[in-house]
């Protein structure tokens, strides 16, 4: 067996930095060993400034659908028979495009990629069979009780019209039509609020080439957010929402949050570890592997670019809500109580500073940690920031931090369940 060491040192690489001549910014982590790369085109434009429910997410979705040379299919072969991969990503706050590909066909897959972003045409036929595949599977997904409950909390914390807490279901992609997506890619996809991140073995050349499809235009989009600044003064609610023909019951606990640039994040992302935060976590200590309660328990602690929320989740038997329940406050309760031990202080340490490591385990993995704060609005500094709180946090911080945010009055308290299956 190898020797056990302590990880003294994580250095995440700084990325070479390029601008194309729009100006269009580029973020390269060039540490590839293989010719293959990751290109991402980021444009800052989601839910928080789109002008119809789901027109974001759907744009994103139809961009390779067709563009004036090619049809889906086309498109499809052309990508495959290069032996790229071609994703797409659709957050909150953010559309990404993604290519992975050798660096032996960028020369013909570029010209491809900038007419799939700028140049696509939606075809009607592409987005009738989009909204009906979407409605079928959201019809599946609305009997899940655990679906239901994460839905039901995002709405009741952020409010159910605002960008980060509204729910679509099958009847919204009905609202959806071809003009509205038009209108979101003219005036929201622009080089003013595109950012390009690459990672992997990357030549000059491939630089000029991008630079030649996409930095020769130059389109400044407005845009408008959503987002309403000022405090969200919802008061917490328990709510119980009874469904039938189900085996278990699904159970969220949580509070509305911040982002990253928050004072309190670095603390309060500890303090998700060693609440709920991994294997070894008190809830799955107590809840599962003691108790037996549950099969898998788990705290989260989710940023969006405005804003974010920290919430419990667990599936257990109805006869075993209550006894559950009880348990995630009684572990609550010794976090503000009583501050965490040097062991349970070292294993957590050690848990964080080796998951960092696998973050930043080549250049596909170290861009996404680039993106993250980038696209944030935040230094990569924040990055070296959070690893020195993580080897040095005060454990009356952590607990400080627990009677801050986690006091039973301040939570709110969703189940979803109630009925066997017969």
């Amino acid at each position: 067996m190898p020797p056990i060491k302590e990880i003294t040192h994580i250095s995440l690489d700084q990325p070479l930095t390029y601008v194309l001549d729009n100006g269009i910014k580029i973020y390269l982590i060039n540490t590839g060993q293989h010719e293959a790369c990751k290109i991402e085109f980021h444009f800052a434009t989601g839910r928080t400034d789109e002008h119809k429910r789901l027109v974001a997410k759907s744009t994103l979705r139809l961009i390779k659908d067709g563009t004036r040379q090619y049809n889906s299919s086309q498109l499809a072969e052309k990508i495959d028979f290069y032996g790229a991969a071609l994703n797409l990503n659709a957050q909150l706050d953010a559309s990404s495009i993604v290519l992975t590909a050798l660096n032996k066909h960028l020369e013909n897959l570029i010209p491809i990629l900038a007419e799939i972003i700028w140049d696509p045409i939606f075809p009607q036929s592409e987005l009738e069979v989009y909204k009906k595949n979407n409605q079928e599977r959201l019809k599946l997904e609305l009997i899940k009780n655990d679906v239901i409950a994460y839905r039901k909390f995002t709405e009741l914390i952020f409010g159910e019209n605002h960008p980060y807490g509204y729910n679509s279901f099958p009847e919204t992609y009905d609202q959806i039509f071809r003009e509205d997506i038009l209108k979101h890619h003219l005036e929201r996809f622009g080089t003013s609020n595109c950012t390009i991140f690459i990672s992997g073995k990357i030549a000059d050349s491939e630089i000029k080439l991008i630079n030649k499809y996409f930095g020769q235009n130059k389109k400044i989009v407005k845009l408008q957010s959503l987002i309403y600044n000022g405090e969200i003064n919802f008061s917490p609610q328990k709510l119980n929402i009874i469904t039938e023909d189900t085996v278990q019951t699904s159970i969220k606990l949580g509070i509305k949050c911040f982002n990253r640039s928050h004072s309190d994040y670095y603390g309060m992302f500890v303090l998700n570890t060693i609440i709920g935060g991994y294997f070894g976590s008190r809830l799955m200590l107590n809840i599962r592997e003691d108790k037996g309660y549950t099969y898998n328990i788990y705290s989260s602690l989710d940023t969006m670019k405005y804003d974010g929320y920290f919430y419990i989740s667990t599936d257990t038997s109805h006869d075993l809500v209550e006894k559950t329940k009880a348990e995630i406050y009684k572990e609550i309760k010794k976090l503000q109580e009583k501050p965490i031990d040097a062991e349970e202080q070292s294993m957590v340490k050690n848990y964080l500073l080796g998951n960092f490591l696998t973050m930043i385990d080549g250049p596909y993995n170290t861009i996404d940690v680039v993106k993250t704060f980038i696209s944030e609005d935040l230094e990569i500094s924040h990055f070296n920031q959070l690893i020195e709180y993580i080897k040095t946090f005060n454990v009356a911080d952590i607990q400080a931090l627990a009677n801050k945010y986690l006091n039973k009055s301040q939570l709110w308290e969703i189940t979803v369940g109630g009925k066997n299956k017969k």
